[in-house]
């Protein structure tokens, strides 16, 4: 079975020397928190998700869900785990004191999402559904519903689901047909089927809040027309008690490449009663408060599953002995030489090493902009950190998830045949991860987005923001001859940004075809290049701990000779995908349907 260990002193090294959080006074509640306590928080999840989580993962994964009599049954062991993590408060920690949260900011939390979704990506959905449905509940929710839902989605005595997909309506929302009759007294009889729904039943909460999308009778065509209803799997009495099962089940339960242990159900909604979130016919506003924060999810899922796969990939690199160095035997002691020392094996670990890490402070970069967003005593530094937010989402879904596949491939690489059998636990890692490329939107799509949407509708305001923030780092640090060669990465690959969104731009009002075209390299171009914005900061940082004299030398020498390897090999990657951006998007447009 693998194993795992919480990068601890990484999330410390992120939070209190890259982001400063424990100085961010201007944010509401960031003054509540500080080092002693947040790291209580951090080892206490690194316990519970070593402990009690990560033994969990490959049960679930050999046992799946199973569908008896209407109901689904988890595999074995997963409702005790989790009446362990409500009985923790886990669920807790940011969500409204208003209504038993803990009120702790979006970046504490960040760090638990990837501890739990390392060990156990599958048990880990079942809360993250929950805190997505609490989200739009609170961010749109009536009084009402706020008072009859949030304290036991909050606790995770109750589970939450968003349901949108249909067998003929997937990406393309305006198709869906789930309808929803009035009933009177504020309540709707939601009909139709959804498919693909994640945590759709099972047997670990007493009840289940399914945020189902439906149309009103003489609704708007189109996604204009589409409303967001709560729908619970047992109807609430007026005390709050759980009443008569509501008139919706699941069907079946989809036979899945990974993520065995997480119910992923088709789910018949037959007149079952529901009351609207937010207002009628902006339904997918309302949804899009649950699927931005899954989409951040999903990125950490990446993140989290990749970086359980490298420390496995090498730990075995270093004790699996295997030929000889080109350069002559490293231990005449054995027979051969661990195969850390191979050039292709180190070339894999340190590309696995050097993002992971990167995309770690990304992770928290991004948190901390939706913190400021919602907590930021100024209003013009909130909508700034909304922006950035939003600009930077569909990167740290799609350009984290692609890349996070690709490494967890290269640490099944490493095992050799051991990692295709099912014992190492490296095979599960791959299949469980790919779906993080396809749901919550497809990467194609948050590549379209990123380009179609956050980049041209608002003409680059956003991206300008953040280029602002870009050109002052190189400009503070630009006299410094130690940082000559993380400044050099960073503008190189900040120009091929900068020449790739301007050809897009150029070209996108009379080739609309264009964007589409160009959407995913520069997303990749896009991402590669925020990392190194954040290696760069990060060796910065290294840096002057090692000047100004420090008891981790190793530690900070590491940051340093990563961020060098990420500048000589990820960084100077940004010229081919701009090439590509600028050579190959007539080429995809033009192409002959016929010829395909």
């Amino acid at each position: 079975m693998p194993v795992y260990q919480a990068p601890l002193r990484d999330y410390q090294f992120v939070l209190n020397e890259l982001l400063n959080v424990y100085q961010q006074d201007e944010l509401r509640g960031f003054d509540e928190i500080d080092t002693e306590l947040v790291n209580a928080i951090l080892q206490g999840m690194a316990e519970f998700s070593t402990e009690i989580m990560l033994p969990l993962n490959p049960v679930g994964d050999l046992e799946g869900c199973r569908l008896e009599e209407g109901q689904v049954k988890t595999a074995t062991g997963f409702k005790v785990a989790y009446e362990q993590y409500v009985e923790n408060g886990w669920g807790t920690l940011t969500s409204d004191p208003a209504y038993g949260g803990q009120g702790l900011p979006n970046v504490v939390g960040l760090f638990i999402l990837e501890m739990t979704a390392a060990t156990n990506m599958s048990f880990a959905m079942y809360p993250g559904l929950t805190h997505g449905a609490y989200s739009a509940i609170h961010a749109h929710g009536s009084d009402e519903l706020k008072q009859k839902y949030l304290e036991k989605l909050v606790s995770g005595e109750w589970a939450g689901t968003m349901n949108l997909t249909e067998s003929h309506a997937g990406t393309d929302l305006a198709l869906l047909r789930t309808k929803a009759l009035p009933l009177g007294d504020e309540k709707y009889a939601i009909s139709g089927e959804k498919i693909f729904i994640s945590s759709g039943d099972h047997d670990l909460s007493d009840n289940i809040v399914h945020l189902v999308l439906a149309r009103l009778p003489n609704a708007p065509a189109g996604v204009k027309g589409i409303s967001l209803f709560a729908v619970p799997k047992y109807l609430i009495n007026d005390d709050g008690s759980l009443g008569e099962a509501n008139q919706l089940s699941a069907t079946g339960l989809e036979h899945k490449m990974g993520l065995h242990g997480n119910s992923t159900c088709v789910m018949l909604f037959d007149g079952a009663v529901g009351e609207l979130v937010g207002e009628a016919h902006q339904g997918l506003r309302a949804m899009f408060t649950m699927m931005n924060e899954a989409r951040l999810g999903v990125g950490i899922q990446g993140l989290a599953v990749s970086n359980i796969a490298y420390q496995n990939a090498l730990l075995y690199a270093k004790e699996r002995i295997q030929g000889r160095a080109l350069s002559g035997p490293k231990d005449n002691a054995q027979a051969a030489d661990p195969i850390l020392v191979h050039g292709d094996v180190r070339r894999m670990l340190l590309a696995q090493k050097a993002f992971n890490e990167g995309t770690r402070g990304l992770m928290g970069q991004q948190s901390l902009w939706l913190d400021m967003a919602i907590r930021h005593n100024d209003p013009e530094q909130a909508k700034e950190g909304a922006a950035l937010a939003a600009l930077f989402t569909p990167v740290v879904k799609g350009f984290v998830t692609d890349q996070a596949f690709k490494a967890c491939v290269d640490a099944q690489q490493v095992f050799g045949g051991h990692g295709y059998v099912h014992e190492w636990g490296m095979e599960q890692f791959v299949r469980d991860l790919r779906i993080s490329m396809i749901y919550e939107g497809t990467n194609g799509v948050q590549a379209l987005d990123l380009v179609g949407r956050k980049l041209l509708s608002d003409k680059g305001a956003a991206l300008s923001l953040w280029s602002e923030q870009v050109k002052q780092f190189i400009a503070e640090n630009h006299r410094n001859i130690a940082m000559q060669p993380y400044l050099m990465g960073l503008m190189q690959s900040a120009g091929d940004l900068e020449k790739a969104t301007s050809f897009i731009a150029s070209k996108a009002e009379k080739s609309p075809d264009i964007i589409g075209a160009a959407s995913m390299p520069y997303l990749q171009l896009m991402g590669i290049t925020v990392l190194a914005w954040i290696w760069a900061r990060m060796a910065s940082i290294a840096l002057q701990a090692l000047d100004t004299g420090t008891q981790e030398d190793a530690f900070y020498q590491s940051k340093l000779q990563t961020a060098q390897f990420y500048m000589d090999y990820w960084a100077v990657q940004t010229q081919s995908l701009r090439l590509q951006v600028e050579t190959s998007s007539d080429s995809i447009a033009e192409f002959d349907d016929a010829l395909f």
